[in-house]
């Protein structure tokens, strides 16, 4: 940030001495941006500049402006439908639509950054062509600077169309999240029909508010603790099962290695969702395991050993809270480690010999070995997948969605705010926007789990790749 900071300052900075040091076609290149280059013999520059500048204008003035002067209101004329008795038809009024306008401002204030960043830029680099022909030296051609883009600056070329990417698919949807969160965009207010507006920074009181009528802030910190505990859970169940399933598959004494290894990649190879919703019916209060378990008995010695009331029907694996995270535990160990153990292959079979040899002359036994030098090798090397197997995690929408689509909460507090004992983050903001178009407090949680996933990342980060680690395993 310091450094964009010390690169717009140096900017701003050249542009003022451009203009003031500048000949008249550098000063006539602030009303027409390619006079400059006019000036200097570069005609396809100056024509490509000039039609930019009359194309970008254009579309400020004849398309995005009217949309931003409503940005501070995000409309006021309400959609109406008018019978007209002469024609015998309906008809709309010239309606404002508060998404419309609130998507081609943000669209309309970036191109306008853009804009200025590119007239500042155009300036110092006609700044640039006169000192280059007051002192002699040679101007790229138009076609000098074409081949340069299939050379040297290669790499522009390609970094162009994934960085416009980025723009229109990450940042404009980023951005657009962001302002819903500081509006009134719900069920109640629909764009065509209905208009909303902004509300500061209610939205974000209200999540962590708990009365009568309001209760996001009861349901927040439930699922925000759940969040948390399932990430760090998940994580290091799968982490550390798939190290020691792959000591024991790798192991001197463990035969028909290739074997283990299919059976166990088999489970990667099926797709997840075929998984998890075929495990959801299986563990289903009327599923094959309950069945199984009433005829065993392992329903009555539940009920004996008091993990289950007397008028239980069914163990209720996906249907309790308490029972349905554990269960989820269980099932994304099951669908995780085999994921983490191929990984651990690979760097098991590359840890340095020579500290294990050293180790062993030493008189270190297995534990040993394994607990001061396998762990820590494998903890630094897969330091950044572990972070994000971390945010993943918080994000994982598969497994608990899937596993717990036909879960009901009897918690009133949790139905007020649509929300369920096992929802993550990320569930819960599917079923706000997806079932009850609240879209509103689907965007604060949104921001608050982006916030999360950030301070996590920059936390876990500087703490397991930090240091000077790389000399121990060089």
């Amino acid at each position: 940030m310091k450094n964009l900071l010390n690169k717009l300052g140096s900017s701003l900075k050249a542009f003022g001495h451009s203009v003031v040091s500048g000949d008249i076609w550098v000063k006539l290149s602030l009303i027409i941006m390619g006079a400059g280059y006019f000036g200097r013999k570069q005609i396809m520059r100056g024509i490509l500049m000039t039609l930019l500048e009359v194309g970008v204008i254009s579309s400020i003035v004849g398309v995005f402006m009217p949309y931003m002067s409503k940005l501070n209101t995000l409309g006021t004329v309400q959609r109406e439908e008018i019978f007209d008795i002469v024609t015998m038809k309906k008809t709309v009024n010239d309606y404002d639509n508060s998404l419309l306008i609130l998507l081609y401002g943000i669209i309309g204030i970036l191109v306008i950054l853009a804009f200025i960043a590119l007239y500042i830029a155009n300036v110092n680099a006609v700044y640039r062509i006169q000192k280059m022909a007051e002192e002699g030296e040679h101007i790229n051609s138009f076609k000098d600077d074409i081949a340069s883009f299939k050379n040297e600056r290669f790499h522009i070329t390609l970094l162009t169309l994934p960085s416009l990417g980025v723009i229109l698919i990450n940042v404009i949807p980023i951005l657009f999240m962001v302002c819903i969160a500081f509006t009134n965009y719900d069920e109640n207010h629909q764009p065509p029909t209905y208009l909303f507006t902004w509300v500061g920074i209610k939205n974000f009181v209200n999540l962590f508010t708990t009365s009568q009528t309001i209760t996001f802030g009861y349901a927040f910190v439930r699922v925000l603790a759940w969040t948390l505990i399932w990430a760090v859970l998940a994580t290091a169940t799968t982490f550390l099962g798939g190290i020691l399933l792959a000591q024991f598959i790798n192991h001197e004494d463990t035969h028909l290695k290739g074997m283990w290894r299919t059976l166990f990649v088999i489970t990667i190879g099926i797709p997840q969702f075929v998984t998890l919703l075929l495990i959801s019916k299986m563990f289903g209060d009327n599923g094959i395991v309950n069945t199984m378990c009433a005829n065993v008995g392992i329903l009555d010695f539940f009920k004996h050993i008091g993990l289950l009331s007397p008028g239980d029907a069914c163990i209720p694996f996906l249907s309790r809270p308490g029972w349905v995270h554990v269960s989820i535990i269980l099932v994304n160990i099951w669908i995780g480690i085999p994921y983490q153990m191929l990984v651990a292959t690979g760097i098991l079979m590359n840890i340095p010999s020579d500290q294990i040899e050293s180790a062993k002359i030493d008189g270190a036994n297995k534990f040993q070995i394994f607990w001061k030098i396998t762990m820590p090798y494998v903890m630094f090397i897969t330091g950044p997948s572990l972070i994000q197997s971390v945010i993943a995690n918080i994000n994982n929408f598969n497994v608990i969605y899937l596993l717990t689509n036909n879960y009901a909460t009897g918690n009133m507090y949790m139905a007020n705010s649509h929300a369920k004992e096992c929802d993550l983050l990320i569930t819960w903001l599917f079923t706000l926007t997806n079932e009850y178009s609240n879209f509103k407090m689907a965007s604060v949680i949104g921001i608050v789990t982006f916030v999360i996933c950030a301070a996590l990342s920059l936390l876990t980060f500087s703490r397991m790749i930090g240091g000077d680690k790389e000399g121990v395993y060089r």
